[in-house]
């Protein structure tokens, strides 16, 4: 069953992204940049490494988002106490305005059609791909120690890794859709740095 869910990640974020390109109708945002202002608007000011790792993407996309944004007049760069060389970026007062407008139409649109879950099952749902997540992040990034490596023998009694309930599938011979529009769906090659 785990790996019905992970099944359904991916077309389920492409069609997110599709809904969100319709309500940018007009904005002259893409759903990249839109993901760039809900982040300020969620955390306030950051600095591009920042805002690139906080959303698991390369520096530069976000970069390309953030400069457009500002041509845009929704984001502006102020100076970073904590480091002379990587400016802060907030939203500007239009930006917010923006983001505000976008997110109650959307949350409108999501009270109307997905009425019948209850608070707990979103719960419920934020507790298991939260979860997913976690897990293959460890597998990407190599962390994760097996039960039986580890010091704590309470871990080894208690600890059963997802990994061996969910297949990874080959990436032999499977190459993935690619991007309708690069710039709003950068690739994960690097890590960004400071």
């Amino acid at each position: 069953m785990l790996y019905d869910v992970i099944r359904r990640l991916r077309p389920l974020q492409r069609t997110i992204v599709r809904a969100a390109e319709r309500t940018l109708d007009g904005t002259g945002l893409t759903a990249g940049e839109r993901t760039l202002l809900d982040a300020l608007r969620t955390h306030g000011p950051r600095t591009v490494p920042q805002l690139a790792r906080s959303l698991d993407l390369d520096r530069q996309p976000v970069q390309r988002w953030v400069n457009h944004a500002a041509e845009l007049g929704l984001v502006v760069t102020t100076a970073n106490p904590a480091h002379r060389r990587s400016s802060l970026v907030r939203l500007t007062d239009e930006g917010t305005a923006m983001m505000r407008g976008v997110q109650e139409a959307e949350a409108g649109e999501l009270r109307r059609g997905l009425a019948d879950l209850s608070a707990g099952e979103v719960r419920t749902a934020l507790r298991v791909l939260d979860r997913i997540g976690e897990e293959f992040r460890h597998l990407a990034d190599g962390s994760r120690v097996p039960p039986e490596e580890s010091d704590d023998p309470e871990e080894r009694d208690t600890a059963a890794p997802v990994t061996a309930q969910v297949p990874i599938p080959s990436r032999t011979g499977h190459r993935p859709a690619a991007p309708t529009r690069p710039t709003d769906r950068p690739t994960h090659t690097e890590r960004p740095a400071e």
